[in-house]
C-alpha cells in the first residue's frame, strides 16, 4: 500500500521526484464556488522558493505553478484540483559519485531496505522538494477558512532563540530568516553563514499560530485536533519534533499553573482564557483560543564534510554531498508549516460541518 495522501474531507495527494520533469499536487473534497487562480497559490510558493537568499538552497527554480483542472470560469467546481509545477534546474550529475553510497541522515538505507532500488537523485519522493506541492496545496486549504489567519516563523536557530520580549510581527517577512525578532535574525546571519562556509548546517524551530478558529473542530479520541497537526508536522520533511502549546514545558508545571482558567467573556459569547498552555485544544477538541504549534527540524543532512558510511555493498567508505543544498532546512520549512496547518483546518472544518451541520 502507498501513502501519499493527506486528510479526509478534504485531501490531497502529492507527486513527483526531485529530479524528475515536474511534482504536483492533486487536491479533492475542495467546495464549489471558490475563487481560485494560479496568482492565488504563487506568492505561497515564493515564499519556500529556493534561491532565495545566500543562506537556503542555490537551486533556481522559479516554482511557477500551473492549475491543469478543477476550475471553471475562476471558480472551483467542487472536482479534483491538479497543480503541476515543473522542475527546470535539475542537476542529478551532482548526485552520481554518491550513488552506490547510502548518505547518513537520509533515508536512502530505509529506502533502500524497503523497496530493493532507490532514486539516487536527491532522494525522490524523499527529497524536501515535494513540500513544494504542500505549499501549493495549503494555499487552496486556505480559500476554505477565510475567517483563520495563520502565521508562522522561525523562533530558534541552530540553538539560538529570539527574545519573545522583541517580537516585532512586522519583522518575519522582512529578513531572510522569517524571524519576528531583528536582533536575533542579525546573530543568524553569522551562524548560517559560518555553517556554510565550514560545509555543514543547522537546525531551528519553527512556531506557527492559527487564530481565528472557532471552538467546537476536532474529535475526542482518535481525530483529535492535535494529533492530526502532529500527523501533519511530523509528516514534514527533516521535522524531528513537534509541541502544541507549552509541550514538553508543561511536564515542569505544578496542576494550577497549567490550568487555562476561564473567567465570563461577553454575554453569549465565548469565555475568557486566562491563558494558553494547552495551544488552544483541549480534549482534542479546538477551544476558540490560539491554535499553537512548534515543530523542530534537524540540521540539513547533505553536508560537504566527510560522514563515515556504508555502499550497498556493505562496504566501509566516506561520504561527502556536493550540491545545492540549505545550510539550514528549517528557514524554508515555515511556508510548509503553515500550509500543513491550513491543510489540517480546511479538512477540521469541513469534517466538522459533516457532523453537526
Amino acid at each position: 500500500m502507498s501513502y501519499n495522501s493527506f486528510g479526509h474531507a478534504f485531501r490531497f495527494t502529492t507527486w513527483g521526484e526531485s529530479h524528475g520533469p515536474a511534482i504536483g499536487a492533486v487536491v479533492d473534497g475542495c467546495p464549489p464556488g471558490l475563487s481560485l487562480a494560479e496568482t492565488d497559490i504563487q506568492p505561497w510558493l515564493d515564499k519556500r522558493r529556493p534561491g532565495s537568499s545566500r543562506f537556503t538552497s542555490q537551486r533556481r527554480e522559479p516554482d511557477l505553478v500551473k492549475i491543469l483542472s478543477g476550475i471553471f470560469e475562476g471558480q472551483t467546481t467542487g472536482t479534483p484540483i491538479s497543480l503541476m509545477i515543473e522542475n527546470v534546474d535539475q542537476r542529478p550529475r551532482d548526485y552520481e559519485e554518491n550513488a552506490g553510497a547510502y548518505r547518513p541522515g537520509h533515508a536512502d538505507y530505509a529506502y533502500d531496505s524497503k523497496y530493493g532500488l532507490r532514486d539516487w537523485r536527491g532522494g525522490g519522493r524523499s527529497s524536501a522538494r515535494e513540500t513544494a506541492s504542500r505549499v501549493a496545496a495549503g494555499a487552496v486549504a486556505r480559500l476554505v477558512i477565510p475567517e483563520v489567519s495563520i502565521r508562522a516563523y522561525v523562533v530558534e536557530l541552530g540553538g539560538d532563540p529570539i527574545d519573545r520580549a522583541l517580537f516585532d510581527a512586522a519583522e518575519i517577512d522582512a529578513n531572510s530568516f522569517f524571524c519576528p525578532d531583528p536582533q536575533a535574525a542579525d546573530r543568524w546571519e553569522k551562524s548560517v553563514d559560518e555553517a556554510r562556509k565550514a560545509g555543514s548546517s543547522l537546525g531551528a524551530v519553527v512556531e506557527c499560530v492559527a487564530e481565528g478558529v472557532p471552538a467546537g473542530w476536532g474529535a475526542p479520541i482518535y481525530a483529535k485536533l492535535d494529533s492530526e497537526l502532529a500527523a501533519a508536522m511530523m509528516s514534514i520533511n527533516a521535522a524531528k519534533g513537534f509541541e502544541m502549546g507549552d509541550g514538553f514545558a508543561a511536564a515542569r508545571l505544578s496542576g494550577e499553573e497549567n490550568a487555562d482558567a476561564m473567567r465570563a467573556g461577553a454575554e453569549g459569547g465565548m469565555p475568557a482564557f486566562l491563558s494558553n498552555h494547552a495551544g488552544g485544544v483541549a480534549g482534542g477538541i479546538s477551544t476558540g483560543q490560539p491554535l499553537v504549534v512548534r515543530v523542530a527540524f534537524k540540521p540539513t543532512s547533505s553536508i560537504l564534510k566527510p560522514v563515515p558510511t556504508i555502499d550497498r555493498d556493505g562496504k566501509e567508505t566516506e561520504i561527502s554531498t556536493k550540491g545545492r543544498h540549505d545550510p539550514c532546512v528549517g528557514i524554508r520549512g515555515v511556508p510548509v508549516v503553515a500550509a500543513m496547518m491550513a491543510l489540517v483546518l480546511a479538512d477540521q472544518k469541513l469534517l466538522h460541518r459533516a457532523q453537526v451541520g
